[in-house]
């Protein structure tokens, strides 16, 4: 008899695309075994190339993670003491705590609701307020494409020029996504990438890139990475740290990116079943004119907390998983509290990120589901309501 039980369902699935490029992945690993090149390896080059060759960026710099992406791109535009840092208050830690731990301040801006994006008019009135009180000096702009949604970056853009600010495009949920027809790492003064392995690109561990048009911040990237070396390794020329990307992940992420495009592909059509099955009965993201996400994530909106409760509980019971992103903002974290005080001593609220976190809700995403899944899927949650 045939086996008719149905495909598990898994809120990512690692395993599916590592059985279509194990033999190439075991071949890389063993060649660099042989080789004995742990770090900065050739294989750490030709990502950089390929990369950037991807997202149309002229320069891609490998890093350790994708925190520190963003700590590299910070530390070379000197970004410390006295200086206020935009960033969204609905987001992960990592876009927060960099700037704490080089000395900045960050100012959390609140999102909109129909992108989980930076809301550029609550951004543009905290550059005001940060100005006008005259403490901190307005230095960078963290748009966070946050689900594989493009923030709306020519506005960002605009926005940091006219005030002189640096704009950095946190891309980890996003890599693949595109706006006007180029891909994220072509639009912001540079683009960090998590390949954290949930993420669109992910290796087996932490790994990161910097994308940059700039060649002079790609060179200093380089520096920061290892130590702050010069052109010699013991030519120390600045303050910089350990912040390379290991050749093994290296190796696994040239196996990957071959598949991505496809991918992409497949996440855009998943995010069209699930839109179809559940518009009418829970709020599903809409389309972005001119923008084509990575689907990172694909999370809707819940009426209440309580309602997402009694959701969850009714797809754990037949099997399905879900997860909350975020379940708290960021000026309402612990380790942030002292920041958002500082940042603005008389700061408007955030209503819009408070209540996401109430309400929203993320289902299964990856390449590798079919339209089975994602119908008992749908089916779950619509029987919890």
């Amino acid at each position: 008899m045939p086996d008719t039980t149905p495909r598990p369902i898994n809120l990512f699935d690692m395993k599916a695309q590592q059985a279509l490029i194990r033999p190439e992945i075991d071949r890389r690993i063993a060649a660099i075994l042989d080789s004995g090149a742990f770090i900065n390896g050739p294989d750490v080059a030709e990502l950089e190339a390929m990369l950037a060759g991807f997202s149309g960026a002229k320069h891609a710099v490998g890093v350790s993670s994708g925190t520190d992406a963003l700590q590299i791109a910070m530390m070379a535009e000197g970004i410390g003491r006295g200086d206020a840092v935009f960033l969204p208050a609905f987001t992960y830690t990592a876009t927060a705590e960099v700037p704490l731990v080089l000395g900045a301040t960050p100012v959390f801006v609140d999102v909109a609701e129909d992108s989980f994006n930076i809301d550029l008019g609550d951004l543009k009135r905290r550059i005001a307020l940060v100005k006008a009180e005259g403490r901190l000096r307005p230095r960078a702009v963290v748009g966070v494409d946050l689900f594989g949604r493009p923030a709306d970056w020519p506005a960002i853009q605009e926005i940091c020029r006219a005030e002189g600010m640096f704009a950095l495009d946190d891309a980890a949920q996003a890599f693949g996504a595109s706006l006007d027809g180029k891909r994220l790492g072509q639009w912001a003064d540079a683009a960090a990438l998590s390949f954290y392995p949930t993420k669109t690109l992910g290796c087996y561990g932490d790994g990161g890139a910097i994308l940059t048009n700039d060649g002079d911040r790609a060179e200093l990237y380089r520096s920061l990475r290892t130590h702050g070396e010069g052109k010699t390794r013991y030519a120390v020329e600045r303050t910089g740290m350990n912040g390379r990307l290991d050749t093994i992940q290296a190796a696994i992420l040239l196996c990957k990116l071959p598949l991505l495009e496809q991918e992409l592909k497949n996440r855009a059509r998943i995010a069209g079943w699930y839109a179809e099955r559940l518009r009418g009965h829970v709020a599903v993201p809409g389309e972005q004119d001119g923008a084509t996400s990575a689907w990172g994530l694909y999370s809707v909106l819940l009426p209440d907390a309580g309602r997402r409760e009694r959701v969850q509980a009714a797809m754990k019971e037949r099997g399905v998983p879900s997860a909350i992103y975020y379940p708290k903002p960021l000026h309402h974290q612990p380790a942030y509290a002292g920041a958002h005080a500082e940042g603005l001593r008389q700061a408007p609220p955030l209503p819009v990120s408070e209540a996401l976190c109430g309400r929203i809700l993320a289902l299964p995403m990856h390449p590798y589901l079919d339209e089975a899944q994602v119908a008992r899927v749908c089916e779950a949650l619509i029987a919890g309501l």
